[in-house]
């Protein structure tokens, strides 16, 4: 087996160069899905034209801003995966998976968004998560330049550290931080925690008559490990994110499986210095509908490695979503994704690791007074086909449902109320001595402080 991590200092160097470049800079103009505020979550389907910000503001109260997150939690079901479980929820039960009453502090983030110029603009988030590290991270941390629209055609471009536009679920602008849900969906926990890059993409605005069409295109490194946790753990629903540094536990791996693969994943990873891409195209025809396409390639190697035990995976998907405003007040969301990921050597004429998943989700939110109320239901599976994995005990399917009501409180406070339910088939549970089929029940409440 090939060492590919000799060439690890040449691409960490320039990592380093590209990411501290843009702790001095990143924000990115708002896009097509929602603005950073809570009050995102009113149904309308914003202009692609943002208003003009102050010409320079690099330092001051306007470019600083905190989010503090607490919860009460009331959760049942087996060990979490955040606990090397295999439980598809965040939180979890007593020993014997009986419900459990926690209040627990989520999460705390540090945003800075600096103005250089009316077109140059600047997103650094640091970011302290329960169960994911123990000291403060870098979330985010890119820069984007964002000319005056003139006439008919536009462009924009960026780079650094940053989520690709997959998720219709969360805010744009800082911290990453849900709208809808405290709950994010399959598709897009899954997104946070394994398609960030770190990368550049440009983007081009055309009008044609009242539709407007935006494309576009991004190259990236870093992101050799995405697929890891969708083979061995699956899908899960959480707000748990990515950070520079930071990784995510595994479940019990099979005695294969054990002696290749640290029992951690790395989701900023460099392993073998082919840069991967994607590319988004999406159509506006009227203000109140919006559809977009996204696909991605890591073009990872699947026989590339670190001696410490992280892989590279060879992972492509397409998502495709949607937004609609069904009248004044409620709104629809839809995502569907379906990709490969592959991972090891080739036995018998097929690599060890190789997963396809799939999954979908429909959100309706309804805005009610000066909150919002939003349901969820969702579907997910994943099928194995690798040499060194067991199709039954790997392979997995579920569907989700979610209730949330968002409602603003006071100043800079917004509490939320949600209710999720999981059902999922898992055969390697029953390695574990639990039931392979597992029925799972959250009830939240949140106070989220946005200063």
């Amino acid at each position: 087996m090939r060492d590919c991590r000799k060439g690890l200092p040449r691409m960490t160097v320039a990592a380093v160069i590209l990411v501290t470049g843009f702790v001095a800079l990143p924000a990115r103009a708002q896009d097509s899905s929602h603005s950073e505020t809570d009050n995102s979550a009113a149904p309308t389907v914003e202009s692609s034209t943002p208003p003009e910000p102050p010409e320079t503001d690099i330092l001051s109260a306007d470019t600083l801003s905190i989010i503090v997150d607490g919860r009460l939690v009331l959760a049942n079901g087996a060990r979490s995966w955040v606990h090397r479980g295999l439980g598809k929820t965040r939180f979890d039960g007593t020993s014997s998976g009986d419900a459990e009453l926690q209040a627990l502090p989520i999460e705390g983030d540090l945003i800075w968004q600096p103005r250089f110029t009316r077109t140059l603009n600047g997103n650094v988030s640091v970011s302290w998560q329960r169960d994911h590290e123990d000291a403060p991270d870098v979330m985010e941390a890119y820069l984007a330049f964002n000319p005056a629209r003139k006439g008919t055609t536009s462009f924009a471009l960026k780079g650094g550290l940053y989520w690709p536009e997959i998720s219709l679920e969360h805010a744009t602008g800082g911290a990453w931080s849900t709208v809808y849900t405290l709950t994010p969906s399959a598709i897009n926990s899954w997104v946070g925690e394994e398609v960030k890059v770190v990368g550049a993409e440009a983007t081009l605005f055309h009008t044609i008559g009242s539709q407007d069409l935006s494309f576009t295109a991004g190259v990236f490194g870093f992101n050799d490990t995405s697929g890891t946790l969708l083979s061995f753990r699956g899908w899960a629903l959480h707000d748990v994110k990515s950070t520079l540094f930071g990784h995510f536990p595994l479940p019990p791996l099979n005695s294969f499986i054990t002696l290749l693969q640290q029992h951690e994943t790395r989701s900023v990873a460099e392993i073998d210095n082919r840069p991967g891409f994607y590319g988004r195209a999406e159509w506006r025809p009227s203000g109140n509908f919006v559809l977009n396409a996204f696909y991605y390639d890591n073009r990872g190697n699947p026989q590339a490695f670190w001696p410490s035990g992280q892989w590279g995976w060879r992972t492509r998907f397409l998502n495709l979503g949607l937004v609609a405003n069904l009248g004044a007040s409620t709104r629809l969301l839809a995502q569907a994704m379906q990709g490969t990921t592959k991972m090891g050597f080739k036995t018998g004429g097929q690599v060890w690791v190789s997963t396809r998943f799939r999954s979908a989700y429909a959100l309706l939110s309804r805005q009610v007074g000066a909150g919002a109320l939003s349901g969820r239901i969702e579907w997910f599976d994943t099928k194995e086909r690798g040499s060194q994995m067991s199709h039954a005990d790997e392979s997995e399917d579920g569907w989700a449902a979610t209730a949330a009501l968002r409602w603003p409180l006071w100043n800079h406070f917004t509490g939320f109320l949600e209710a999720l339910h999981v059902e999922s088939d898992r055969g390697r549970r029953l390695g574990l001595g639990i039931p392979a089929e597992e029925s799972q029940n959250v009830l939240q409440a949140a106070l989220r402080l946005r200063w």
